[in-house]
């Protein structure tokens, strides 16, 4: 699931609304540390392991583990005035290392690192596994940083003042040190989000007491944290309601543009977005802010002195001349900062709604359009400023396009671009079955603030990382320069990847990617294949066993990319790999979102599906050799396999998963995502939302494919509590071969380090391809 904005636990919430909701004889496992709860988990954890963790598993186990504690990997790096920082895990620090290093050694075979902070040395010592949610360092001397730890790997962290000289935490710093006796920031464990406002201020979202987070359990109020504070006085600057999401605090530190921003995020996709110039010294802190006054549907991004804007849906407005204009959904737009800044202070009133319609008075100009069709073969997916250019990434039919433009023409080239050109330079070397990616390196020094990092990857290519210059006129029409590439992790030899595009019940053509032995391609791989008129015979012990990703929710786009897990667990097994691009992702751009929104969710069923069917009449395998695989929002969508799909499939592995569509609002984040699923307490939504709760669909007489739930005690977002009801409504019911593994760490990974990461993992694969192959677990 798309991380938000702690967890606070709603032990009491099943005993609070118990009367609101039809009789569920599964509540008690809702109780998320509670004694019988746990002890049921203690018990289908023996089972579980006791019939998959055999010498077979532990192999996978160890060969995943050794992959991904590779010293060979890229240690991919965030530059930050002359040291370039890196977190590291392998096997000597398997909770891992944050540490530094200068350019010149970074390059280099063997890099010198300056450890920063040893996280299992501090795990060791004060008794918490601890594990690293990131830093923030101070931008004015770059001495200090903000370190966010998680205890137990979910979302909610504490936030403790780290001095970068001292490698120590400023609250433990030894008497005599610089800053030794200074009060420390340091805040509690929650959804925190903390910024530097200077030197001894911060700009802080978190749980601050009673009232003060969303009914999706994040923070509600933003406010301004001085050193020396408690929290009960640090002085608020914006709040939100409980029914909104969350509010969103930082700070942008460009030099001659330095700002500070807080976003109202009214649901998973509309917000108000809010700026004030630093400093924040004097007076009220809450006044003198400023709204981005556009529609809240519409994506903002703030550069300098542009602004840039994406919309969800088309966004209307009327020009300072009077004429009307249209910014496509989908579409990235441009505008002076100046020309949107004049809206409501903070009183929030005169606030743009979500009509849809532009009330500033106006008019972006339009860099890149999609074309007018459900299914635009061309969408935007993310952008990256360097200090001169504006860099583009697109999917073009799932494959990746990168184009570079100049930020000094963004405003003045003048007419809008045609729909479905794309705009810029093309950048050279692009493979179009890899994913390629660009980002500035650090667009704030002036000595190489035009440089970008790209990186390559592919279902069966190692990650290149390169560094280029953009602009650099002997760099016209080359690629970057390759500065590390990784090894190749797992056994490729005999495999390749195809794209195919099956149809769904509704006609529209779905992309996937399929991964596997070559010969097994048919003539028209790569290509639009549909369905051969002679596919070649899949029956019998050859049939490939196929395990079928996918995801399907928040306008996420899933893409190729080097997984060393699934080449060691899977493909090395003998298997094939098939990710299908379905509706509800932003393949296409969010009209592909759109169309498996709430009521039409059947719809990236329909298409995932159609996918499985697709591989049968093409010949590559049989229904009883497919399993499909799935976490978070793909959890759900599997679990819809399971239980309407049964027939289709020979096993299900479900992650961390949304199963119970009647309360998933009542536990942990859920209420956050009732703008992509529906409100289930609203009766006429609740009848379209039913249709896909597969909670609620499992029928005890029904034939159900073996089924794998696994989940982990500390997740935070989704919470355990769905795939133990689940799990236990079925075994009840005497259906068999239903399974289930709970890990007390991790959060909604169900990863807190490699090696539980490798025996997650492994775990699924074993299972997998036990159900599909027979007790071997091994194709050949």
């Amino acid at each position: 699931m798309t991380s938000g904005p702690s967890q606070t636990t709603k032990t009491t919430q099943a005993a609070e609304q118990e009367d609101t909701l039809p009789h569920d004889p599964y509540l008690w496992l809702e109780e998320i540390e509670g004694e019988d709860a746990l002890a049921w988990v203690e018990a289908q954890n023996a089972r579980t392991l006791a019939r998959f963790a055999d010498p077979a598993y532990e192999d996978m186990v160890g060969a995943i583990r050794s992959a991904l504690d590779s010293e060979d990997r890229i240690p991919g790096v965030s530059k930050l005035g002359d040291f370039y920082y890196n977190f590291w895990r392998d096997r000597e620090h398997p909770k891992g290392l944050w540490r530094r290093t200068t350019w010149e050694s970074y390059t280099t075979q063997s890099p010198e690192w300056e450890i920063l902070l040893d996280l299992d040395a501090l795990a060791a010592a004060e008794g918490t596994e601890w594990v690293f949610h990131g830093a923030r360092v101070r931008r004015t001397d770059r001495r200090r940083a903000l370190v966010f730890l998680s205890p137990d790997g979910g979302d909610a962290h504490t936030v403790r003042e780290f001095d970068l000289e001292a490698r120590a935490f400023v609250a433990d710093l030894a008497a005599g040190t610089a800053g030794a006796g200074e009060k420390a920031f340091v805040l509690p464990t929650a959804k925190a989000q903390a910024s530097w406002v200077d030197d001894d201020t911060l700009l802080v979202a978190t749980d601050w007491g009673p009232g003060t987070l969303t009914d999706s359990t994040y923070p509600a109020s933003a406010r301004l944290l001085r050193r020396g504070q408690d929290l009960s006085e640090a002085q608020e600057i914006r709040t939100v309601p409980a029914e909104s999401l969350a509010i969103f605090s930082g700070t942008d530190r460009t030099p001659g543009f330095e700002r500070a921003v807080v976003t109202e995020a009214l649901d998973f996709f509309n917000s108000r977005t809010w700026i004030r110039d630093l400093p924040l010294d004097g007076g009220d802190p809450a006044a003198g802010w400023t709204l981005i006054d556009v529609p809240t549907d519409v994506s903002v991004d703030v550069d300098r002195d542009l602004l840039l804007f994406r919309p969800r849906t088309d966004w209307r407005g009327t020009g300072p001349d009077g004429a009307p204009f249209t910014v496509p959904a989908g579409a990235l737009a441009v505008a002076p900062c100046a020309q949107f800044l004049h809206g409501a202070e903070a009183s929030g009133a005169g606030t743009a709604e979500q009509t849809g319609e532009n009330r500033s008075g106006a008019r972006p100009r339009i860099v890149f359009a999609p074309e007018a069709v459900a299914q635009p073969a061309a969408s935007l997916q993310g952008w990256s400023f360097t200090r001169n250019h504006l860099v583009l990434a697109f999917l073009r039919d799932v494959r990746s396009e990168l184009r570079t433009l100049d930020r000094g023409a963004l405003l003045t080239e003048g007419a809008d671009s045609v729909p479905g050109e794309l705009p810029g330079g093309a950048v050279p070397g692009v493979d179009p079955l890899l994913t390629v990616g660009m980002g500035a390196v650090d667009p704030d020094d002036e000595d190489c603030g035009d440089d970008v990092w790209m990186t390559v990857s592919g279902f069966l290519t190692p990650t290149t990382l390169m560094r280029g210059t953009l602009g650099a006129a002997a760099a016209d029409g080359e690629p970057p320069a390759v500065v590390k590439t990784a090894p190749h992790l797992f056994d490729a030899g005999g495999l390749a990847v195809t794209q195919h595009f099956a149809t769904s019940a509704d006609g529209t053509r779905v992309p996937y990617f399929q991964v596997g032995p070559a010969s097994a391609e048919d003539p028209t791989a790569g290509l639009d294949s549909g369905t051969p008129e002679s596919p070649a015979s899949a029956e019998g012990p050859e049939a490939a066993p196929v395990m079928l990703d996918g995801y399907g929710g928040f306008e996420l786009s899933r893409l190729p990319g080097y997984a060393p897990t699934v080449g060691l667990g899977w493909l090395e097994q003998g298997g094939t790999y098939v990710l299908a691009n379905i509706r509800g992702g932003g393949e296409y751009g969010p009209g592909w979102h759109a169309a498996a929104l709430r009521e039409n969710r059947h719809r990236a069923y329909e298409d995932f599906v159609a996918v499985a069917r697709d591989l049968v009449a093409r010949g590559v395998t049989t229904r009883e050799r497919i399993a499909c695989s799935g976490g978070s929002n793909g959890g759900l969508l599997v679990g819809n396999m399971l239980t309407q799909f049964p027939e289709d499939f020979g096993a299900v592995s479900c992650g961390v998963p949304l199963l119970d569509m009647r309360r998933y609002t009542r536990l942990s984040a859920g209420a956050s995502w009732a703008a992509e699923y529906g409100d289930p307490d609203d009766p006429e939504q609740w009848e379209s939302i039913r249709t896909f709760s597969p909670y609620h669909l499992v029928e005890p007489t029904a034939a159900y494919p073996p089924v794998l739930f696994w989940t982990a005690t500390s997740d935070d977002r989704v919470g355990p509590v769905q795939a133990r009801k689940m799990a236990a409504k079925m075994q009840d019911a005497g259906i068999g071969g239903v399974w289930f593994y709970e890990d007390r760490e991790g959060g909604h990974s169900a990863a807190s380090d490699n090696e539980q990461a490798a025996r997650t993992r492994a775990l699924s694969y074993r299972f997998l391809m036990e159900q599909l192959t027979g007790a071997d677990g091994q194709v050949g």
